[in-house]
């Protein structure tokens, strides 16, 4: 029997925690592709959103109508994004498919909508597609450090949600995808040690490690 239109869809399987996790903080640290099972969803494609492309993505920037890229705000000359059109989709996305997906910015090969899932952070109410998807994933917790690992997570989250005045000047995100972002990049500040039971717990950590770890991070 043929689910009813209406019944919510069912959940994504994102994977063990853990190893999400690791794939994640190599992308980041390294501009690796993510491994993303999208399966033929095109959400980030179709939710209005400007990609960021670097002046050495050159390979990118060949394959684009300069018609359709503008200087990127606040970044050096060189930078450009990408706008969408008037329904809110990539132009490069044509009977949707990406056209040059094989040489796509770097911005979308590094793009992982199970950041949020991960980060528990609610998306932006213009990006109704993406929240859609990302609502559907759910991680696999095969042992507690997986667990304990993603409760860290999300208390990053809420701690840069909660108390971005006590970030670094110039370092809270603008947006709820920079915010789970950071969340990851933070969360080894939110695990401690229980002495008692020896296993990882979750703690509050001191607003000085959090300005450390981002300006090893983040910094020059």
């Amino acid at each position: 029997m043929d689910p009813s239109p209406d019944a919510d869809p069912p959940p994504l399987a994102a994977g063990a925690f853990s190893a999400w996790l690791a794939g994640m903080r190599r992308t980041l640290d390294s501009d690796a592709d993510a491994d993303v099972p999208c399966g033929g969803c095109t959400a980030c494609c179709t939710s209005s959103q400007f990609v960021h492309i670097g002046p050495d993505e050159v390979d990118a920037l060949r394959r684009i109508p300069a018609e359709l890229l503008f200087p990127a705000p606040l970044r050096l000359r060189g930078h450009v994004v990408l706008g969408y059109d008037q329904n809110g989709h990539c132009p490069m996305l044509v009977e949707g498919g990406c056209s040059i997906y094989e040489h796509r910015p770097r911005t979308c090969r590094t793009y992982d909508c199970r950041v949020f899932a991960a980060a528990g952070v609610e998306i932006d109410d213009d990006q109704i597609e993406i929240g859609r998807r990302a609502g559907r994933w759910r991680f696999d917790h095969p042992d507690e450090v997986d667990r304990t690992r993603h409760d860290a997570v999300r208390a990053a989250a809420r701690y840069v949600r909660e108390r971005a005045d006590l970030l670094p000047a110039g370092t809270g995100p603008v947006n709820t995808t920079g915010r789970a972002v950071l969340a990851v990049r933070l969360h080894d500040a939110f695990l401690g040690h229980d002495d008692e039971t020896d296993r990882r717990v979750v703690v509050e950590p001191d607003p000085e490690a959090i300005r450390v770890v981002i300006g090893r991070r983040l910094g020059p």
